[in-house]
Formats: structure tokens, sequence, C-alpha cells
């Protein structure tokens, strides 16, 4: 996996709502209504990055869920971090709706 330049970042940054470039990666905060919501997300979300073999750095407190991507062996961003922006979004439309 190739990392991706900074215009082709910027271009997949406007089709994935809510993330934002951090350094070498991208992430979001995702907010639940509650601690079990915010659990079947990261559950969700861990099979799609595991049927991926691209996992994201997941911080949890409390109802919020901060997804992180990097292709550390890349050095970098490459597609399949946004790919798994894409799969955090479709996981957390099946949580409950985005807040």
């Amino acid at each position: 996996m190739q990392k991706i330049s900074a215009d082709r970042v910027d271009d997949l940054l406007k089709t994935v709502e809510g993330w934002a470039v951090e350094g070498e990666s991208i992430s979001r905060q995702f907010a639940f209504p509650g601690f079990p919501d915010a659990i079947a997300f990261v559950v969700r979300l861990g099979f799609a990055a595991e049927a991926a073999d691209h996992h994201p750095d997941l911080l949890i407190n409390y109802k919020r869920v901060r997804v992180t991507y990097s292709t550390h062996s890349a050095g970098g961003l490459t597609e399949k971090d946004f790919e798994g922006a894409v799969a955090a979004n479709a996981a957390a439309l099946r949580a409950v709706p985005m807040r």
C-alpha cells in the first residue's frame, strides 16, 4: 500500500463526513446515547476492520469513541484509511443516528 499525496488526501477528505487530518492520520469522534451504543459501534467496526485487514486506533470514553486511521507501514495515509473511515461512518449509522 502506497502513501497518498496531500492533494489526494484533500480530495478524499471531502468524501468522509466528519473526519479531519491530524498529522499523518485521519480521525473522527463519534458520540452515542450511552455506553452500550458506543460499545456496539466498536464491535461492528471491529468486524469490518478485521475483514478489511486494516485496524484503527480506538479511544473509548463513556459514550464517545474516537477512531483514528493511519497506515503505519506506508508512513502515513493511504486509500485504505479512507475506506476505513467510510466503514466507520456506516457502522455508526447502523448504531443510532449520528450526532
